[in-house]
């Protein structure tokens, strides 16, 4: 299929099976796709009711529910521009986004509304939606004419601004097309071979790319039905599945349902497709899902400003520790971090982008949006990978996680990768921490299992047959977790945080050995 703009394929899928079952949500109702577009039609008069016009921008900071996509593609009607808010910002963030994006409309979760009406500008009028259908900007819906007719909106329209995490630097707000949107999730649909005949888990959560812009896109515009859970957790995932065929997920999810128990080949009988994306999977946790399902999950790759780049493929090997191949239309390089020249397939360097799924810029930040993309029209993604024998692209982590020491660069992943093979170790990461003789100094910060008794000197002699003297690290720390963001990165500017004074004077303010 070819999607013009999200809001009209979904448009397309209600007048053609009304009665179809949008979401399904246990323990509340069952919403079909004409609910939907009857409700999308109503919170677009409520909007319009607030002043929205074309071109504003409708801040959202909800939990999540049906209601809060439907406000999305309410506001894709009027071409009004959505941006969703992490539920996890503080007041400060908050001040920082309205002040930027200057919205006209915010909307937040019931409980706030007083105290939000109170402190926004006079500018922004402030509006409630709860996870149950509740909130004054439902309330006013219910009395308004729906808006039916929908504004004509071109492939260059903007549709999103969606700010990144902001840990270098002050936030940026990616602005997203209609087209960047639509294009993308042409492309999934076809990689995944993704229909109306799909019953979707969607237990992310919905401020992201991931539960945004791939899982409930995909299935508004190919007329899927979500089973539409508020929040991941293994069991009700696991009693869902045998009336689901697809799973988006984090890590996380796969690395909690391999520790459930109830994994087997008999409780995945219905489905066809497990999908990873929004940080690595570990290799192991790969393995020990396919082992006990059957099932290989397809790793996927994208970010914020970019949506989906690459992707394993549907029909053919799904490599652990690969992200696959770029998707339809998109073209993705591997160069020289120095002077950007293309490198061969086997050599390391910077991950960049160039398609129809590549951001317009970065809100009110020219100079920082040319400074992201090169001469030729690429985007520098900021990740640094390398293409394989067979094309498959290996990420190996962010540019600014890459550890200079002694001169020599050090790629973290490649030492990640032996630690976690480390008999005892659950999970890993390298870091570079502040050092008087060589710059930056390689840290290993490590989770061991419960019951593992691990050393530093255990770990170091275990990895360093396979590593450079210059690779191996100067210190391993143990923790009993590594910070994480919402989607499950680790987040490792916390631990360089953390960490930073490891080597002044003696060095040896932390432990060196772990009981688990």
């Amino acid at each position: 299929m070819t999607i013009r703009t999200i809001h009209d394929a979904f448009c397309q899928q209600a007048k053609a099976a009304p009665e179809k079952h949008l979401a399904e949500r246990p323990g509340l109702d069952t919403l079909t796709f004409a609910d939907g577009l009857s409700g999308v039609g109503r919170l677009a008069a409520a909007l319009v009711a607030r002043g929205v016009v074309r071109g504003d921008r409708v801040a959202v900071q909800v939990d999540k529910s049906v209601e809060a996509l439907l406000l999305g593609l309410a506001c894709q009607r009027l071409g009004a521009v959505f941006l969703p808010l992490n539920t996890g910002y503080t007041t400060s963030e908050i001040d920082y986004f309205v002040g930027d994006a200057e919205p006209r409309l915010f909307v937040c979760r019931p409980e706030g509304l007083e105290k939000l009406r109170t402190d926004m500008p006079a500018t922004v009028a402030v509006e409630s939606l709860g996870a149950r259908a509740d909130g004054t900007l439902m309330e006013l819906a219910q009395g308004l004419t729906p808006v039916t007719e929908a504004t004509v909106l071109g492939h260059d329209d903007l549709a999103a601004i969606l700010y990144t995490s902001g840990t270098t630097g002050r936030p940026k707000g990616a602005m997203l097309t209609h087209g960047n949107l639509a294009t993308n999730c042409d492309a999934l649909l076809a990689a995944w071979r993704f229909t109306d005949q799909d019953r979707l888990i969607h237990a992310l959560p919905i401020f992201h790319t991931h539960g945004l812009f791939v899982a409930a896109n995909m299935s508004l515009a190919a007329g899927a039905t979500m089973i539409f859970l508020e929040k991941f957790e293994a069991d009700t995932v696991l009693d869902h599945m045998a009336d689901a065929t697809v799973l988006m997920g984090v890590p996380t999810f796969y690395s909690r349902l391999v520790q459930s128990g109830r994994l087997t080949p008999e409780t995945v009988a219905g489905m066809r497709l497990f999908v990873s994306g929004s940080a690595p999977l570990l290799a192991d946790v790969h393995l020990a899902f396919r082992a006990a399902t059957g099932h290989a999950i397809l790793e996927r790759y994208g970010m914020t400003e970019t949506c989906m780049i690459t992707s394993n493929p549907h029909d053919g090997d799904r490599r652990a520790g690969t992200v696959g191949f770029p998707l339809q239309d998109v073209e993705v390089r591997v160069a020289d971090r120095e002077d950007g020249t293309a490198l061969p397939r086997g050599e390391t360097g910077a991950i960049q982008v160039k398609g129809p799924n590549v951001f317009q810029g970065y809100w009110r930040m020219p100079e920082k949006t040319a400074s992201e993309f090169t001469d030729d029209g690429f985007f520098i993604t900021g990740d640094l990978g390398r293409f394989d024998d067979d094309g498959y692209l290996h990420i190996v982590g962010r540019d600014k996680d890459l550890v200079i020491s002694g001169g020599y660069n050090v790629y973290p992943k490649e030492i990640e990768l032996l630690i976690d093979e480390v008999p005892g170790v659950v999970e890993s990461a390298v870091v570079g921490l502040p050092h008087p003789d060589f710059g930056e100094a390689v840290t290993a910060v490590v989770v061991a299992e419960k019951g593992a008794t691990l050393d530093e000197a255990t770990v170091v002699a275990a990895i360093s047959p396979g590593l450079a003297r210059y690779k191996q690290p100067k210190r391993v720390l143990f923790t009993d977790a590594l910070p994480r963001n919402v989607m499950g990165k680790v987040q490792k500017n916390m631990l360089r945080d953390m960490h930073a004074t490891l080597y002044k004077g003696n060095g040896v303010a932390e432990t060196g050995s772990r009981t688990g």
